[in-house]
């Protein structure tokens, strides 16, 4: 009796424990930016993870317009090496894969789109200096030629793989469907998942099916620095702070140990460089600005009535302009923020500039040149010589002509501890 009980015990334990065990995570990780450096860092990071818990599938929900082609060829890597399978889900509607993003998704193990999406436009785009003929057409036919390989890889189309490089082609979900581009279409998350239960995918040259049924998903995020890092990676960013860090520098420099803005402007500009690495500065740009910065500066040591300024105003303008060299609009500073800078930037100097004049021009407060035309009384007669009061000190004066005691006198010349005075009117 007690045996039997024991067995039933144990059958209905290894019963509620099982389907926990055996119940399959999917991780999913969204990416709603540009392909940076930092995104390469998450993703790959993010598969290691998944790797370590025996996830069953990473999910990637892909919007994007692109990204550097650096950064894409990692997470192309991460995703052929990955032991976990990973999908990308180009959603939601409206959403897109363009560029470097249509590449990821030929790599992935299972690509799938939501109605209203579209996939394509993978030329390369040159960062930075033009190049000349031959060396784009270098560049193309190793980005066509790489497109190619990884859809031979997944089994997809390589002709329409090799015109989205060549002629920029971009296909909607349905086209991109009929092309065998991808292997869904896939109306949400849920359907997506239903749509690849059972479906085989290629692993170490053997297949094995996905077992999705009743899947939990699991969030994956960017952790604070990642963030962070990725924040700064866009252009308008990285060029506030750019101006943040040589205001602040500028600042430190004219006031020696106020140390705050010198801090600040240290931690922006060394921010600055680091989004720097992953953005097509052109450093024409950054010279004309740091121009601009030095005649705003001379404009304060030198009356130039407002040229040095003026000058400075047309260099920001233009080094804004030219800091970011790209034709793809996401790696280009917005007008609203250049606008937005450059005027804060010109007025922070006006007034400095105003408030220098109006010092210059102030009356000199103390030491000898202090003293000349300040008035006072005479305390005794000076005949030529006596006592005046002047600014509540008593002085030793004289005068090349005779002045009555309490008469009102004002100083004309200085000699050591002496004060030469006159009457006044």
């Amino acid at each position: 009796m007690r045996l039997g009980l024991c067995i039933c015990l144990c059958l209905l334990l290894a019963w509620a424990i099982a389907p926990a065990a055996e119940r399959a995570r999917v991780r999913v990780v969204t990416i709603h930016d540009p392909i940076t450096p930092v995104t390469a860092q998450f993703l790959q990071r993010t598969l290691n993870e998944a790797a370590r818990s025996g996830d069953s599938l990473v999910l990637v929900e892909l919007d994007t317009p692109g990204g550097l082609d650096k950064a894409m060829r990692e997470i192309v890597k991460d995703i052929f090496a990955s032991p976990v399978p990973l999908a990308v889900y180009v959603a939601p509607s409206g959403a897109r894969a363009a560029s470097a993003g249509a590449i990821i998704c030929l790599a992935a193990d299972v690509c799938a789109m939501a109605p209203g999406t579209n996939i394509g436009a993978a030329h390369p785009v040159s960062l930075g200096e033009k190049p000349d003929k031959t060396m784009a057409e270098k560049v193309v036919n190793d980005a066509e030629a790489y497109a190619e390989g990884i859809a031979r890889k997944r089994s997809r189309d390589e002709t329409l793989a090799r015109r989205m490089v060549r002629e920029s082609i971009s296909l909607s979900a349905e086209k991109a469907l009929a092309g065998k581009v991808i292997d869904l279409v896939a109306r949400d998350r849920a359907d997506l998942l239903h749509q690849m239960e059972g479906r085989s995918i290629v692993r170490d040259g053997r297949e094995v099916p996905l077992r999705l049924s009743g899947a939990e998903t699991v969030s994956a995020g960017m952790r604070s620095g990642e963030r962070i890092l990725n924040a700064i990676s866009n252009p308008n960013v990285a060029y506030v702070l750019m101006m943040l860090g040589m205001l602040g520098l500028f600042f430190e420099l004219s006031n020696p140990g106020v140390i705050l803005p010198g801090v600040i402007g240290g931690i922006s500009l060394i921010l600055a460089f680091f989004a720097f690495q992953t953005l097509p500065v052109n450093y024409a740009g950054a010279l004309l600005i740091l121009l601009a910065l030095v005649l705003f500066i001379a404009e304060i040591k030198v009356v130039s009535h407002g040229m040095l300024t003026v000058g400075g105003i047309i260099a920001m303008v233009f080094g804004s302009l030219l800091l970011f060299e790209s034709p793809a609009p996401y790696l280009r500073v917005s007008w609203s923020v250049i606008l937005v800078t450059v005027l804060f930037t010109a007025g922070f100097f006006s007034v400095a500039v105003a408030k220098a004049l109006r010092v210059h021009r102030l009356k000199p407060a103390t030491g000898v040149e202090g003293l000349l035309g300040r008035e006072g009384r005479a305390e005794s007669a000076i005949a030529p010589e006596g006592k005046v009061f002047i600014d509540g000190e008593y002085w030793d004066a004289w005068s090349d002509r005779p002045i009555a005691a309490g008469t009102r006198v004002a100083v004309v010349a200085v000699e050591g501890m002496r004060l030469k005075v006159r009457e006044m009117a």
